[in-house]
């Protein structure tokens, strides 16, 4: 299992590499869950011991909130990472990078696991719920069934 200060380093600095310019706060969190959840649905485990949070528009990292609102997020790649987990940030990467922050918050909004973490929460407020790895798991379920009967269909 890896930092998820170093996945998100790997994707901020994959996304400078892509795109030229620095990743936005709100979508390196979103780029964050995509990856806990394809790594889910592809090993079961997850990929790095970190919380997510039910925030008003899709889940936060407080390690990477706090580095940013510090001004203290420097995307450092340790030397080595595991070839499996830059697998995974790899997929989530290609998957999710081109879309717009507004895009992926709108997708993670229909996520069982935002949802049930933001039960009790008023639609503009932020929340200390978290989203549950139990949650995200049943999302990654379902997604792996999605691709599977899109497989089969045909």
């Amino acid at each position: 299992m890896m930092k998820a200060m170093d996945a998100a380093a790997y994707l901020a600095q994959k996304y400078m590499s892509k795109y030229n310019e620095a990743i936005d706060e709100m979508k390196l969190h979103k780029l964050m869950y995509f990856a806990q959840r394809e790594c889910l649905i592809a090993t079961d485990a997850p990929l790095f011991d970190a919380v997510f949070y039910g925030w008003k528009y899709g889940p936060v990292l407080r390690e990477i909130r706090s580095a940013y609102k510090n001004e203290t997020f420097a995307p450092n790649i340790p030397d080595v990472l595991p070839k499996e987990n830059v697998c995974i940030l790899d997929a989530a990467f290609e998957k999710y990078s081109g879309k717009d922050s507004w895009s992926l918050s709108r997708l993670i909004h229909g996520e069982l696991s935002w949802k049930n973490s933001r039960i009790g929460i008023g639609e503009y407020e932020n929340s200390d719920n978290p989203m549950t790895l139990e949650d995200i798991r049943k999302d990654a379920e379902r997604i792996k069934e999605r691709r599977k009967n899109y497989l089969n269909w045909g």
